[in-house]
């Protein structure tokens, strides 16, 4: 790693030309499109559901394919810095990003869906590390404050509108466009960075060090991971099935530690856990990360589902969320400078914990009005949940030592998300079904207040079920369904609220970090890194 940055920093200029601008515009251009796809992805879950024709179970495949995918590019990023020079990695993640975009679009299946999603999130996973490394390599110190915040903006700005971008352009057109609107900003920002960041010589020995066991290890370790979670629900814990593939996961995992604790170029460089300050900012990173990506997963399942919104709808209720931390993250950077990130952190997590537990407060009726709150608090909270954990982490290191421990930082909260959404979709299916027979048991028994929790009218109720004709019997059928649903999606928002307290508990252990104003632009870029939360 220390040879990587040593070749790169060379690029580095004091003075910066308008060439250099534009091809860091591009860089950003090409960030913001890989932040924005998991984005508007999230408010058409629902609807690629049922245009593909496969189970509400596997449709978060979708988004944990990508962020799957990510892990294993974050921390690749660093090495093929070093092959492919900053310039040439940028070009191909680009590039195959825009063209698995294509292959997404023309996909009329899922597993070939899954196929591109993979191929779209590695290389994605690599364009957000890039534009980390480019405020350092691309520009002196004088520079990198208003480098980090014109990526910064592209960060913030892509979540914010990304649900109801994604929402009016599958209502409009067909989900198919979520994709194919990559193609043009693909193409310009490929060419944008091809002709205007700084050329440098590919050095492909460095492809001998990477460790391809390794890269295995890791994409194995996590695939059977989250498979065994989601065959849970439907095969049973006990099932052979589930419990192979979870020990081959433990097993994949074991071996990836042990191999990379022993071989001379670690995929992953653990020693920074060592460091309690650092380890405890990489689990705080993981929870909200599962907080994150679960929550822009159940509110169109919800949404969607439960209610029968469309996705310009859905989006447009999602849209609370990212107005919320659009609004608050000035005041969270300018407060993060001055106050204890412990403090900042322990209200962070505290207010994003509320948010998910009332949203384990609603019922089969709630809409945009009973929603708008819980969406404020979590909004209004990500930021405080995001930079002092980067401070605790990041701010006491050495800046040579902040883009190998950030790389490793940042795959925390991918991991955790992806893990996040295998044990929400294990909860919610796995729960549904038995919610379904309370209900029905309870409605058989002529429980009223059964009845009226699943809105089931009291004429129609006191009528016996005999009487009814099937399409009341239809009716009364998805009305149970979509009750049993709201139970289940519940159940998960209060798991996930739960794990958040985990968060409050670790603050506890985390040393009073100190202020060193030449850490500054360090926690900024490192900020960038953290982007696509």
């Amino acid at each position: 790693m220390a040879k990587i940055g040593c070749v790169q920093t060379s690029l580095r200029v004091e003075r910066v030309g308008a060439a250099t601008w534009i091809g860091f515009a591009a860089m950003s251009a090409g960030m913001f499109m890989a932040i924005l796809d998991v984005q508007i992805v999230a408010a058409a879950l629902p609807t690629m559901q049922a245009g593909l024709g496969i189970a509400p179970s596997a449709m978060s495949w979708i988004q944990t394919a990508y962020l799957s995918a990510e892990v294993v590019a974050i921390p690749l990023t660093g090495a093929l810095t070093g092959i492919l020079g900053m310039r040439w990695l940028f070009v191909v993640a680009v590039a195959l990003f825009t063209l698995a975009s294509l292959g997404c679009a023309a996909s009329h299946g899922f597993i070939g869906l899954i196929v591109f999603r993979v191929i779209q999130g590695f290389a994605g996973g690599t364009l957000i590390p890039a534009v980390f490394a480019a405020v350092f390599l691309l520009f002196p110190t004088r520079h990198q404050g208003l480098a980090t915040t014109l990526a910064g903006v592209m960060a913030v700005l892509a979540p914010t509108v990304g649900p109801v971008v994604g929402g009016w352009i599958t209502a409009t057109t067909s989900w198919h466009w979520l994709f194919l609107i990559n193609l043009a900003p693909g193409l310009l920002a490929a060419l944008g960075g091809a002709a205007f960041l700084p050329k440098a010589r590919p050095d492909l020995r460095g492809l001998r060090a990477l460790d391809g066991p390794s890269i295995l290890l890791l994409g194995a370790g996590l695939a059977s991971f989250e498979i065994g979670l989601k065959g849970a629900p439907s095969d049973g814990w006990t099932s052979a099935w589930v419990l192979g593939t979870l020990s081959a996961s433990v097993i994949a995992v074991a071996v990836f530690l042990r191999r990379t604790s022993s071989v001379e170029h670690p995929l992953v460089d653990l020693r920074p856990l060592k460091d309690r300050s650092f380890a405890i900012g990489c689990g705080l990173s993981f929870i909200l990360g599962m907080g994150l990506f679960g929550s822009t997963y159940l509110m169109p399942v919800f949404l969607a589902l439960v209610r029968g919104h469309d996705p310009l709808e859905v989006g447009r209720i999602m849209l609370v969320t990212g107005v919320a931390q659009l609004l608050t993250a000035p005041l969270a950077v300018f407060l993060e400078r001055r106050v204890d990130g412990r403090i900042l952190a322990a209200i962070g997590f505290t207010l994003f914990g509320a948010g998910m537990a009332l949203g384990a407060a609603q019922n089969a009726f709630s809409d945009y009005d009973a929603l708008f709150w819980p969406q404020v608090l979590r909004g209004a909270a990500i930021m405080f949940c995001l930079l002092p954990p980067t401070r605790f982490a990041l701010g006491h290191l050495p800046p040579e030592r902040v883009p190998g421990a950030s790389g490793l930082f940042n795959l925390m909260r991918n991991l955790g998300g992806a893990i996040g959404l295998a044990l929400i979709d294990s909860v919610i299916y796995g729960r549904v079904g038995s919610y379904a027979s309370t209900i029905e048991a309870g409605l058989r028994a002529g429980d009223v207040g059964v009845a009226k929790a699943v809105g089931i009218p009291l004429p129609t109720f006191m009528h016996h079920a005999d009487r009814l004709d099937p399409a009341t019997q239809a009716l009364l059928a998805r009305m149970v369904e979509r009750s049993a649903l709201t139970q289940a999606i519940d159940d998960a928002w209060a798991i996930v609220a739960i794990l958040t307290v985990l968060a409050l508990v670790a603050l506890a252990f985390v040393r009073k970090p100190r202020r060193d104003p030449a850490q500054d632009v360090v926690d900024q870029v490192a900020y960038v890194g953290s982007a696509d939360a």
